[in-house]
């Protein structure tokens, strides 16, 4: 399994009026702590762009299971169990300390510019591999 946690202070802007985290704001950070979690094992995504492969977002999920209100210290997981052929899923967790507040997944597949389907690299799956 490879995993990255990601901290954030929850902005004001983050907010709705109720002063709760707003909950496209989730997916937000789903997508920051999954470019950490490359940059982690070495595989930036500009570095997949500037090879020619994409990860776009064929799927996403958030169960919201407790708010997360202004200036809240949260963290932020997401874990790949799986080894990524031509697609990808990640699992995430947002936690204030201990309690559990939003789980959520994504799928996602490697394409070209052109919105092809396309095989990552056997480099680039080994380098996948390596950090199981």
């Amino acid at each position: 399994m490879i995993s990255t946690t990601s901290k954030l202070r929850v902005r004001y802007a983050e907010t709705d009026k109720m002063g709760i985290v707003y909950h496209t704001n989730y997916f937000v950070w789903f997508e920051l702590c999954r470019v950490e979690m490359l940059d982690h094992i070495g595989l930036s995504y500009r570095d997949l762009e500037a090879r020619g492969f994409l990860l776009p977002v064929l799927e996403i999920a958030a169960n919201y299971r407790k708010p997360a209100y202004f200036d809240d210290r949260i963290e932020v997981t997401c874990f790949i169990d799986e080894a990524p052929s031509l697609r990808i899923n990640i699992s995430y967790e947002v936690r204030r300390g201990e309690e559990l507040l939003v789980t959520g997944s994504s799928r996602h597949a490697f394409m070209s510019p052109s919105g092809r389907p396309v095989k990552p690299p056997k480099d680039v799956l080994d380098h996948f591999m390596s950090h199981f």
